[in-house]
């Protein structure tokens, strides 16, 4: 017997990166109540590690709960980069609905066509929420328009397009279904959700049925699964049977020995829960996302799509250089190995590889933003290691051709920047689909490329676009093989020998070169110190000493001035090293170095080459 529960909503909020969903969930919470009066509230409450807050991305898909009017509406704030498509993927599955957060001036992205296609095709209803109403250059009037056209082209069906519109500001606090009238509070929005998102449903009497679509870690409890109750109840001590539609052979006797619901920020331990409750279950160690917790009796896996395959990969090694083991507190490759494994509890994105070498091993993501992410993380909790370039990841078609993953990169530029755009993009293999004008002087571009063709490209955008281009991609599946490419056109500046990097030497050095490194800094031989304007490779003694005669005094040494050095972030690091050279990370620098680092066996390889 089917029963609707009332006093629940269960929605996620989608959108484009930096549209302003994690803002709009802190004023859902604020206005619930969720917070004291005078409690002091940090922004983006829901961004809660380091790097989130640091960089004002979201990562990981958050769970929290507000009450409103007596019901309990279950938030799911969701991540908008392309390389985090794996986390809205699964939360799609938990929800009844969802709200599709869009910039009143930017208007509909790459990225809101992407988790809008998601929604849609899982039959989701959508409440579209305009949001940054207050922006001197909002145009909510088109931003409509554009999106009822987004709704079009991804085929949505005649209920779907009858969606309702609630303009807001986030940072104002307030919403209004009018776009000419400002509002007071969030209220039109909270009622929006109430009338539009449907209740969930579910069949009381059967069997617990409970799809697991996020893992949490904890030190102290393991792996909590995290996930909707669609039939039945599930009470804690109770045993269950684990099973999964992607994996016949699983069937397996559990017990649920903790369960918790959402309320606010904190998780609140409940001893049962029954149909639409969004749930976290701890005590099953080997729990999974796909899974599906049911009653032995009557064991039915629920469908789960797959999550998306990794698309690029790094190689993840120990560090070996002459400076190894000084700054990192973890540096064995069992440390290594278990903080990786380690990884895969929580990321399901990811995936590990040993190699041939226990030294060494084969990490996969969804993009460079996905590893990187994990090295920073890994960075900080004081472990030193060296990574290889990003390589993708190749396939072979049924008649045994290679191919290669394919992007869609949509590039907004000011016009007179669009010309050299154009010109790289294509020198990377990648082809103008579409070119057209976009808001405020800007042009747009489409393009279809390769993957491996904006590896390392990003940084070089913004050079040339002078920081006013915008690059956004999605991926669009494999294509055919489109030919070789040389990722960089520069030779590197390569350290002659070991010592301490001298105002002398490097004054000599810099008319070769951008230096990376300053006076002082440690050196060996192999290690990359900066990049030449030439192809080929130079190498050059930057802890050279001048040599001190009767005629030539020390004082005159204050007169070289040394250019400041490029300072590398770690994803300009990423981006700039090449297929034989390693990034050597440890919590205090980054060192960019030649897999070889003697110069006469490195000369012999590239001789064989």
């Amino acid at each position: 017997m089917l029963k609707t529960r009332d006093d629940v909503r269960n929605v996620a909020i989608i959108a484009h990166v930096d549209h302003g969903k994690t803002t709009l969930v802190d004023e859902l919470l604020k206005q619930s109540g969720v917070f004291r009066e005078n409690q002091e509230v940090a922004e983006r409450v829901m961004d809660s590690n380091d790097i989130e807050r640091e960089r004002g991305i979201t990562i990981l898909s958050k769970n929290t709960a507000v009450t409103y009017k007596n019901t309990k509406i279950n938030i799911i704030d969701t991540p908008g980069h392309a390389d985090f498509g794996g986390e809205v993927e699964r939360v799609l599955k938990m929800v009844n609905g969802v709200i599709l957060v869009v910039d009143a001036f930017e208007g509909a992205m790459p990225q809101t066509k992407f988790v809008l296609r998601k929604a849609l095709e899982l039959k989701l209803p959508v409440i579209v929420c305009v949001n940054k109403i207050d922006r001197p250059e909002a145009r909510p009037a088109q931003v409509v328009d554009e999106v009822l056209e987004l709704f079009i082209d991804l085929e949505a069906d005649e209920s779907q397009l009858d969606c309702p519109f609630v303009f807001a500001s986030a940072k104002g606090g307030f919403a209004s279904l009018d776009m000419d009238q400002e509002g007071t509070d969030m209220m039109p929005l909270f009622e929006t959700i109430l009338d539009y998102i449907p209740a969930p449903t579910g069949d009381e009497e059967a069997g617990t049925q409970v799809l697991i679509s996020t893992i949490d870690y904890n030190e102290y409890v393991g792996r909590i699964g995290v996930g909707k109750v669609d039939n039945g109840t599930i009470r804690v001590n109770q045993e269950v049977l684990m099973v999964n539609a992607h994996d016949p052979e699983k069937h397996k006797k559990v017990k649920v020995s903790k369960l918790y619901e959402y309320d606010g920020l904190n998780k609140i331990e409940v001893t049962e829960a029954g149909i639409g409750s969004i749930v976290a279950i701890s005590g099953i160690a080997d729990i999974h996302i796909g899974d599906t917790l049911c009653s032995p009796e009557n064991p039915e896996p629920i469908p789960f799509q797959k999550i998306s395959e990794p698309t690029i990969a790094m190689t993840f090694c120990v560090n070996d250089s002459p400076l190894a083991g000084q700054e990192g507190k973890y540096v064995t490759s069992r440390h290594l190995r278990d903080r990786l494994f380690k990884e895969l509890n929580t990321d399901v994105s990811l995936r590990v590889e040993e190699t041939e070498t226990t030294e060494a091993f084969k990490v996969s993501g969804r993009g460079e933003l996905h590893l990187s992410v994990l090295i920073e993380n890994m960075r900080r909790e004081g472990f030193e290691f060296a990574v290889s370039k990003a390589e993708v990841l190749y396939k072979e078609d049924e008649n045994g051709k290679k191919t290669e993953p394919m992007e869609l990169a949509y590039v907004d530029v000011p016009e007179e920047f669009s010309g050299s755009v154009i010109e790289k993009l294509s020198g990377r293999k990648g082809e103008l689909r579409n070119m057209s004008a976009a808001s405020g002087g800007y042009t747009r571009l489409e393009f279809s490329i390769p993957s491996r063709g904006l590896i390392g490209y990003r940084g070089e955008f913004m050079t040339d676009t002078k920081g006013n281009g915008i690059i956004n991609t999605i991926f669009d599946g494999y294509g055919p093989y489109k030919g070789d490419l040389q990722y960089r056109k520069q030779g590197s500046l390569i350290a002659f020998e070991a010592g301490e990097a001298i105002t002398y030497g490097l004054y000599n050095a810099q008319d070769r070169g951008t230096l990376f490194i300053g006076a002082g800094e440690k050196v060996y031989a192999g290690m990359v110190i900066g990049q030449t304007g030439k192809a080929e490779d130079i190498e050059i003694n930057v802890c050279k000493k001048k040599q001190l005669t009767n005629t030539r005094s020390s004082s005159a040494d204050e007169a070289l001035r040394l250019s400041p050095p490029r300072i590398l972030s770690l994803e300009q690091a990423l981006e700039f090293i090449d297929t034989d050279e390693l990034l050597e990370v440890t919590p205090e620098h980054l060192r960019i170095r030649k897999k070889i680092l003697d110069p006469t066996l490195r000369k012999r390889a590239s001789m064989k080459k």
